[in-house]
């Protein structure tokens, strides 16, 4: 155990439950620089990188300074504080199974961070008809906990996917907010793994849970990945199936279609998904998370979108076309779009790499260069999607820097 490092966890945990409250620069920047020299001295990787790169903490006076390390970097070194006999959980990055993974190791005290920081900036986003009385989520009202209650997520079970990032937030906001409120038989997994190891669904027994909400006008939430969104709206189609969910219902999708050869235009993906479950545009979020952070960003607040919902909604009424939306981290994270050609952040409404600085990995590496385009707005940024070029290996991790 670390104990600068606990101590440091410790003293971050009322931040990450204060979503209202942006840190300011000045404060933001004491506490990055302060968990870059603790990830110095601790994360023996990632402290070579920092030294090839003459960039350790007594050079460093600004969090954007910090040298970002490339995400597919995960996938070579094992860039971690947590001894080997601390780590009781690893994340891998999704892809084929020949591919090597990426791994982001976990230990009880690192999880508990990481369902810290997820679960308000989800309520915030994806319930946000739900409060918070205090840092233990219990619950102000219950207006909205039917959503959950009724929740479909198309993703195998905890106990299937290990090692799925996504997986272990959905049974965390799963447990947190419903508890012993939320049984089993309604908040249910329908996901399954395929004999190749890849994900697929039930698709009739989430076909009789959709015709079950309607037939009770029960709301319902589903959660899942983009492709397996896809896989069921071809289902549906196939059939001929349509269904209007009750009022109140809701879909966050998140991920792309990596080594996926069926993809979908996000315009086209929503559209279906209103045509097909009867579910407007302003009540569908995107999540964007990596297994490499411990923060997600999410680019509407369901309810909040450009094509409200309005009152005695019909289908065939949510004829607007989808709008840009752009994502946005939580308080304790900041996002920079880097050019690849000069290694500094672009101009607003350029595009770039997207790097993210999050305070949330406290036992792993705060600055990850991911391998995503985003266009920049403000504090935001438009996902455009995957670069493409060759992932670096080896020593060409070491010659990244951080401008």
């Amino acid at each position: 155990m670390k104990p600068e490092l606990s101590n440091f966890a410790a003293r971050l945990l009322p931040l990450l439950r204060d979503t209202a409250r942006q840190a300011p620069d000045d404060e933001f920047n004491e506490l990055a620089l302060e968990l870059f020299a603790l990830q110095f001295k601790y994360n023996s990787a990632y402290r070579i990188i920092c030294e090839a790169q003459k960039r350790p903490p007594e050079v460093v006076e600004h969090w954007t300074r910090i040298p970002a390390v490339p995400a597919a970097a995960f996938k070579e070194l094992e860039l971690t504080c947590l001894a080997p006999d601390e780590r009781t959980a690893v994340f891998h990055s999704s892809g084929t199974t020949e591919q090597k993974p990426s791994r982001h190791y976990h230990s009880a005290e690192s999880l508990k961070i990481y369902e810290a920081s997820l679960l308000p900036w989800f309520l915030e986003y994806v319930l946000p008809d739900l409060r918070i009385t205090n840092c233990d989520f219990r619950l102000e009202n219950k207006s909205a906990i039917g959503n959950l209650q009724s929740a479909i997520f198309l993703t195998p079970l905890p106990e299937q996917a290990p090692h799925s990032s996504l997986v272990h937030m959905f049974e965390t906001v799963r447990q947190k907010i419903g508890g012993a409120s939320v049984p089993a038989s309604r908040a249910e997994f329908l996901g399954k793994i395929a004999a190749d190891g890849s994900w697929t669904l039930d698709f009739d027994v989430i076909v009789q849970k959709l015709k079950a909400a309607c037939d009770k006008a029960t709301p319902v939430t589903l959660l899942g990945t983009a492709f397996l969104f896809v896989h069921l709206l071809d289902f549906l189609g196939e059939r001929n199936l349509l269904f209007r969910l009750p009022l109140g219902s809701r879909v966050m999708e998140t991920g792309g279609y990596k080594n996926h050869s069926r993809t979908m235009p996000k315009d086209e993906l929503y559209t279906l998904i209103t045509e097909r479950l009867g579910i407007p545009q302003s009540h569908i979020v995107c999540e964007y998370g990596m297994s490499e952070l411990s923060s997600q960003a999410y680019d509407e607040a369901i309810g909040r979108a450009g094509c409200p919902q309005p009152a005695g909604w019909r289908r065939g009424e949510d004829t607007a076309p989808y709008l840009r939306r752009y994502f946005h981290f939580p308080p304790w994270a900041r996002v920079q779009i880097i050019s690849p050609e000069t290694n500094r952040e672009v101009a607003d409404g350029e595009t770039g790499l997207i790097r993210v600085f999050d305070l949330a990995n406290v036992f792993s590496v705060m600055a990850i260069q991911t391998e995503d385009l985003g266009v920049r707005h403000g504090d935001g940024f438009e996902l455009l999607g995957r670069a493409q070029f060759a992932e670096p290996r080896g020593c060409s991790l070491m010659s990244v820097e951080s401008e």
